[in-house]
């Protein structure tokens, strides 16, 4: 298992259009994507389920990812989200 913690730069937080890109993104690869909120492990299986956090610029969004291709797939959300988030 790898984990990435990345602090929301965007002025409009996480919002739709992004995550749904970054959930199409990682349906590409064989890993299990988790959220970490508040000591909660919440599985990323659509956008809803990171919307529905609410996080907001300067936040720190906290994913795990574990499974044959999780350093790959932790490396391509990273530069995702460097990139739009």
């Amino acid at each position: 298992m790898v984990n990435l913690d990345y602090c929301i730069k965007d002025v409009h937080g996480v919002h739709a259009k992004p995550v749904t890109a970054l959930f199409k993104l990682t349906k590409g690869y064989k890993s299990v994507v988790n959220i970490v909120n508040d000591e909660k492990v919440i599985p990323f299986k659509g956008a809803m389920s990171l919307m529905s956090l609410r996080i907001k610029q300067g936040d720190w969004l906290s994913l795990t990812f574990e499974g044959p291709d999780e350093e790959e797939e932790m490396q391509a959300v990273k530069k995702f989200l460097e990139e739009n988030l």
